[in-house]
């Protein structure tokens, strides 16, 4: 009796964490002394880090670079509209097999993200040579390359539907089958929208240009990540 008491009133152990596992991708670390943090968690394992790169990639919300580059969407909008009405941008479109479109989809969007980054200054550099700042940096780097992508795949849709729009509001298909010896039918109406879309997303590119650096960081992170990109490099002057 009395060790059946005991076994309902000693103390059980508590079942583990999700932290406290070893094999846990994201694991409790040390912290130093003059760290204003009192808790670190770190990673390990190709999972632990795609869990991070996400969790990073989701505080930036990357929908929100769209609307935070307001001089690059209307460079885009503008180029898209006067695209749209160009007799030779129609024989373009007409005469391009779906791979040409697809490298014009791919090649553009690759510009306008690689620009971005050039531009505004948004890859990271460390001077420290050890192993954990250079993993460091580039986590810091594979977060804006997929923040700014997701940004201008958003874009680039956004685009798309509004070509298709514009086109189905302002073409004519007796003038359209002139100038390119085919029919206007809704195969090319989607053909043309896609490829304005793909000049359209250059013209932003371009446009993005005129943003500035403060713009183009503060639409692509969000604030905690400015902070923090901000204080490292205050550490890496000092």
């Amino acid at each position: 009796m009395e060790e059946a008491v005991l076994s309902l009133t000693g103390p059980r152990d508590a079942p583990p964490r999700p932290f406290d596992d070893p094999l846990a991708p994201v694991r409790p670390g040390p912290v130093d002394e003059d760290e204003p943090a009192d808790l670190r968690y770190t990673t390990g394992g190709p999972r632990g880090y795609l869990r991070v790169l996400g969790g990073m990639v989701r505080a930036n919300r990357p929908w929100r670079l769209v609307p935070g580059l307001s001089k690059a969407l209307a460079a885009a909008l503008a180029t898209g509209a006067i695209a749209t009405v160009n007799a030779t941008v129609w024989s373009l479109a007409a005469s391009l097999s779906t791979t040409r479109l697809v490298i014009a989809m791919v090649g553009s969007i690759a510009l306008m993200i690689g620009w971005l980054i050039v531009d505004a200054h948004l890859w990271h550099r460390t001077a420290e040579i050890s192993p954990e700042a250079r993993k460091r940096a580039a986590l810091y780097n594979a977060s804006t390359v997929v923040t700014v992508g997701i940004g201008v795949l958003v874009c680039y849709a956004g685009l798309l539907v509004i070509n298709l729009i514009w086109a189905l509001f302002i073409l004519n298909d007796q003038v359209f089958a002139f100038m390119t010896r085919s029919p206007l039918h809704l195969t090319e109406y989607l053909t043309l929208a896609w490829f304005v879309a793909s000049v359209a997303t250059v013209g932003g590119a371009l446009g993005s240009g005129l943003e500035s650096d403060e713009a183009i960081r503060a639409a692509a992170y969000s604030k905690r990540e400015q902070e923090r990109r901000r204080r490292l490099e205050d550490d890496h002057e000092d």
